[in-house]
């Protein structure tokens, strides 16, 4: 039997991006032969040199304390104590409740994603710890340093053409894209993959994030 062909995905559970962009992959993998493999990373970590330069309530988040620590610090909790597998279906208890439902980034949505993802209610305990920030700092520095620090989440990554990983900021897609919208869209994300030297495509966003079809 072939091998599955190897998604690595780094997201920041507060991006709502980063989220269509997920959804869209597990969407892919319905019919495609794909292995998604979830990394985090952090829009904290990615920010804390340039606070001064982003608007003062998005920087408040970003800052030592703020509440875009947390969710990204459970996730690595969770992945250094019950395994990768246990990230990616975190990320989807946290992203539906965040995102889906609109329900906030606190504490309390945190506990309830830890729940629906049946990992264990201590887990909670980590968002203000920074026990594995070390370990966050190196996912996060994983995926950065396949794109450049000029980008944001998410970052995804798919074998190039002699099988050798390439890596992009995105797709940033709103909404999901779904059926064979998705398949176009992963088929094209391929083929960009296939060009050496291919690095951007790029065009303003009209749209904000629109979360109807999930």
């Amino acid at each position: 039997m072939a091998e599955k062909t190897p998604v690595d995905f780094w997201f920041d559970p507060l991006c709502p991006w980063a989220w269509m962009t997920s959804r869209w992959v597990l969407e892919v993998a319905k019919v495609r032969d794909i292995e998604v493999r979830w990394h985090v990373m952090s829009l904290a970590v990615l920010n804390e040199n340039r606070l001064d330069e982003l608007p003062e309530e998005y920087a408040e988040n970003m800052r030592p304390g703020g509440k875009s620590w947390g969710p990204v610090r459970v996730a690595v909790a969770a992945r250094q104590q019950h395994g990768d597998e246990a990230v990616g279906r975190l990320y989807t208890a946290l992203g539906t409740r965040f995102h889906n439902e609109g329900l906030g980034v606190n504490r309390d949505s945190i506990a309830a994603a830890l729940a629906d993802a049946d990992l264990p209610a201590d887990l909670i305990e980590y968002a203000d710890k920074d026990t594995y920030d070390t370990e966050l700092r190196a996912s996060h520095k994983e995926g950065i340093d396949k794109v450049g620090q000029e980008v944001g989440t998410p970052v995804i990554a798919v074998p190039g053409p002699d099988g050798e990983e390439v890596a992009f900021f995105g797709p940033v897609v709103t909404p999901t894209p779904q059926g064979e919208e998705a398949l176009r869209l992963w088929d094209g994300t391929l083929a960009v993959a296939s060009v050496p030297g291919f690095y951007e495509i790029k065009r303003t966003r009209t749209k904000g994030p629109d979360f109807s079809n999930l």
